[in-house]
């Protein structure tokens, strides 16, 4: 196939160049020699290449460049060397070949390379501007200068017809990358807040089980259950993950449904996880837990009104932070998650969520565990920072006696970002560091 195109491109363009040498011989012919060239061949050769390009569009629109470059040349030289009578007939020659090599432009500056596109705007343009600069009588320096600058103007026309296309899809271009990158960091981050959270508890789950199995059977037994139900929260997780990439409309909803489902039937639609569904995530961490009280703490009213994407930033703040408790600080006697109510430093009302871990005791068996894995950080902890700021909040987290916190101020509903907030002070203790 590509060997078939390139023949046909080879045919294409012998035939178009025999067909402007045949018109260049018939010209000189005509006027029985070239003894006054002005204007013929380079005119000549810049409709061979215009008729060489309709020829083989649209595979031709990106090789113009060096032929442009070239008719421009041509044209420069015949403007420097010609010395035409005065209102010679071939000056009509030389405003057909002007107009040929502003459409050229266009197209070059349109699809072309953008080196090569450059180069011949930078041959063919002068070209154009100064093609009549050896029709003008007894020119002066101002006359020239006016002459070039006012045909550099449809130059510069030119320019812009074919750059502003090519500047809009580059912009449509950069924008779909942006939009994938933003994407796939949602994604990532979907990924580290629901998959490794269900994850992390399989693990944890399985280690407990492993010491218990050969004293306590039933132990081991009951957690066997819990990884079961971890891993289909996982698999529910991808899922729903996977469905929300077919989504078109950009909700924060995604719609379930068999796979041969229609467009007629009606569609179910999920919303993503909101502060309703702390207790059940508590209660999950608690049953994965060993030796760990895990206390909810709601004040009422503290979550009414608030929009389903404060709602699920919420959520996921809390999702993140009893992650790394497991992952960082198996040890830790007591994690306290809360949510209450609070304002702003503007008066505003805005929800308060806290989850605080005590420090890990001594000698404990989960700590050993932790430690046999290897240490690493991840981008936990940044990802949740950006979330919560993209909803016009702040989070700050850090050491707290022995332990560690992470609190989030949640406006209602999502506003402006809010300027960035640092860290609590403190270093971080070697036991309770949550890098993630």
């Amino acid at each position: 196939m590509i060997k078939s195109v390139r023949r046909r491109d080879a045919v294409l363009t012998t035939a178009v160049a025999l067909a402007g040498c045949t018109a260049l011989g018939a010209t000189a012919l005509s006027r029985g020699g070239l003894t006054r060239p002005y204007g013929a061949p380079s005119a000549i050769a810049a409709l061979t290449l215009l008729l060489w390009a309709l020829a083989g569009w649209p595979r031709s629109r990106e090789r113009l460049a060096v032929p442009l470059a070239l008719a421009g040349a041509a044209s420069l030289l015949t403007t420097a060397i010609a010395r035409p009578p005065a209102m010679s007939e071939d000056s009509w020659a030389r405003l057909a070949e002007t107009v040929t090599l502003l459409v050229l432009l266009v197209v070059v500056v349109r699809w072309a390379p953008l080196r090569r596109a450059a180069a011949a705007v930078a041959v063919a343009g002068p070209a154009v501007a100064a093609w009549t600069l050896p029709l003008l009588p007894a020119p002066s320096l101002l006359s020239l200068a006016g002459a070039a600058a006012f045909w550099t103007l449809p130059v510069l026309g030119a320019c812009v017809i074919g750059g502003y296309p090519r500047l809009m899809e580059h912009g449509r271009t950069r924008l779909v990358a942006e939009t994938r990158r933003a994407q796939q960091l949602s994604l990532a981050r979907d990924l580290h807040d629901y998959v490794a959270h269900d994850v992390s508890g399989i693990v944890a789950q399985a280690q407990a089980a492993r010491f218990v199995a050969g004293t306590d059977p039933r132990q081991a037994l009951a957690a066997l259950e819990r990884i079961e139900t971890a891993g289909l929260n996982a698999l529910a997780a991808m899922d729903r993950m996977v469905r929300t990439l077919h989504e078109a409309d950009g909700s924060d909803t995604v719609r379930t449904g068999g796979s041969g489902a229609t467009g007629s039937e009606a569609a179910i639609v999920e919303p993503l996880p909101g502060v309703d569904q702390l207790p059940a995530l508590v209660e999950r961490f608690s049953s994965a837990a060993t030796g760990q009280i895990t206390r909810l703490t709601v004040q009422p009213g503290a979550t009414d009104d608030l929009s389903r994407a404060v709602g699920s930033t919420a959520y996921r703040v809390v999702v993140e932070a009893l992650t790394n408790v497991r992952r960082h600080a198996p040890g830790a006697l007591r994690v306290d998650v809360a949510l209450t109510r609070t304002r702003t430093d503007d008066d505003e009302p805005a929800l308060h969520v806290t989850v605080v871990n005590s420090a890990a005791a001594k000698d404990n068996t989960r700590t050993a565990i932790r430690r046999e894995r290897n240490e690493h950080g991840g981008r936990g902890l940044s990802g949740m920072y950006e979330r919560v700021r993209a909803t016009g909040g702040t989070l700050v987290y850090g050491p707290r006696d022995g332990g560690w916190q992470v609190a989030a101020t949640l406006p209602p509903a999502p506003t402006d970002p809010a300027p960035h907030a640092a860290p609590l002070p403190g270093p971080r203790p070697a036991t309770t560091e949550n890098p993630s």
